[in-house]
């Protein structure tokens, strides 16, 4: 029997050399990743080996191509390999990699956070976990006070005393939410709802003369994207202002990617909130380990050398990451921006027309230029909500748009990501694969994922 479609080799023809390279690294590296999400454990499958990429694609270890939708999960705004940060990475490494002294781009890139954004001074460090963790003991040194209150579902880096689960009630303190992270470490954190007013107003009556800061990711990218609901952050900033305790708002991954300014871009100027401390990563970085966090200006001047607060680091503003994130903020213009709003709009109506046209229930979120497809049949505004989610129609849906060439995120939990590399064909390619995609995701709900 012939048919008029080629033949496409199996998933195992194509992924020799990463199923090859994955069993190497798992001799070597925990779980053979290192960071977990890598290991497709929550979707199932061999992760794919990088090799290259350039613009909008990725290229495997076995020459596959794909359209990647997670763009270094959030940093690559411009697309990979852009010549003019190339050229201004080169041109740095040139100089040297590495001083251990004040350097012209950490200036020069700490000049634009500020006039970006609500923050007076910024501090850089190497990672968004170093960002949320100095800006906690940063907010503790300065209060004088120990609690910390975060919500469920937003995640802050691996830090001890934000790795928590909430405890047996809304005003209770969290239990540890992985093995290594002792009691001790989240008996001061309270852990709340995400987008619950009143959880908040009974958690600050009862210890509000207690918390040092309440920390939220100003648009939750880590339980899918779950907005936040309209006037929350300004409720949140003033909550904190009527208690005395600092308001942290963790732009780690909406920074400079939903809009030039993040999310504060998006909703603080038009509501009027203002955080205390902020904290940057990914976009700012310019696709090198480089963040930051900065804040009012006495906040800031409680910290070492001008403070008592320490905090130190050795790679801190290293001149070739300032530089590459010199560069991206340079380039990111509105019509950048304007790009990928656009082909994120094109991306959420089809991917909504084909899960409808299969019958699959979902909800498409986003806020600015980050998106999720949840697959629930209600709105979530919640980690509760997200959880609720049927997510075997997620590993389907994931698999066989990988087979069509696109590359998701490898968990239903995570947030789609554009660039300005994004062109026509890229587009194309993951249109093409939507309505199988959903097919196959409609399939789980008849118990065939065949």
């Amino acid at each position: 029997m012939t048919s008029s479609q080629p033949t496409r080799p199996s998933t195992a023809e194509r992924t020799v050399r990463s199923r090859d390279l994955f069993d190497r690294a798992s001799v070597v590296t925990p779980g053979g990743v290192n960071s977990p999400v890598r290991a497709f454990n929550a979707v199932g499958g061999t992760p794919r080996f990088i090799t290259s990429a350039q613009g909008a694609w990725l290229t495997d270890a076995d020459g596959n191509e794909y359209v990647d939708l997670i763009c270094s999960w959030g940093p690559m705004l411009l697309g990979h390999a852009h010549p003019e940060v190339q050229a201004a990475v080169v041109e740095a490494v040139s100089r040297g990699t590495s001083y251990g002294t004040p350097t012209v781009p950490e200036v020069e890139l700490a000049e634009e956070l500020v006039a970006r954004t609500p923050v007076d001074q910024v501090r850089f460090v190497s990672s968004g976990t170093e960002a949320t963790m100095s800006a906690i003991r940063l907010a503790r040194g300065f209060t004088g006070r120990d609690v910390v209150v975060k919500f469920a579902g937003c995640y802050h880096g691996h830090v001890d005393s934000l790795l928590a689960s909430a405890g047996s009630g809304l005003a209770t303190f969290a239990v540890p939410g992985t093995p290594g992270v002792p009691e001790s470490s989240t008996a001061l954190t309270l852990v709340l709802p995400y987008n619950d007013r009143a959880a908040v107003d009974r958690v600050f009556a009862e210890h509000g003369d207690r918390i040092a800061c309440l920390i939220t990711e100003a648009a939750p990218g880590n339980m899918g994207v779950v907005p936040p609901e309209p006037g929350f952050n300004a409720f949140l900033a003033d909550t904190c202002t009527r208690h005395g305790a600092l308001f942290v708002s963790d732009e780690v991954m909406t920074g400079f990617r939903v809009s030039r300014q993040g999310q504060w871009g998006l909703d603080g100027a038009v509501e009027g909130w203002r955080p205390d401390l902020m904290t940057f990563g990914k976009v700012m970085g310019g696709g090198f380990p480089a963040a930051a966090f900065g804040g009012r200006a006495d906040v800031m001047g409680q910290l070492s050398p001008t403070g008592p607060v320490y905090q130190a680091g050795t790679l801190s503003g290293n001149p070739v990451a300032t530089t590459a994130g010199l560069t991206t903020l340079r380039l990111a213009t509105d019509e950048v921006y304007d790009h990928i709003t656009g082909a994120g709009e094109t991306l959420k109506a089809a991917a909504a027309e084909a899960l409808t046209a299969a019958g699959v229930p979902h909800v498409v979120q986003s806020t600015g230029t980050m998106f999720s497809v949840l697959f629930t049949d209600r709105p979530v505004r919640d980690f509760a909500g997200a959880s609720a989610q049927h997510l075997p129609a997620y590993t389907a849906f994931f698999h066989a748009m990988l087979d069509r060439g696109v590359y998701l995120p490898p968990s239903a939990f995570e947030a789609w990501f554009l660039s300005s590399a994004h062109d026509d064909r890229a587009i194309e390619t993951v249109l093409a694969a939507l309505p199988a995609a959903a097919r196959a995701a409609a399939a789980t709900q008849e118990g065939d994922v065949g």
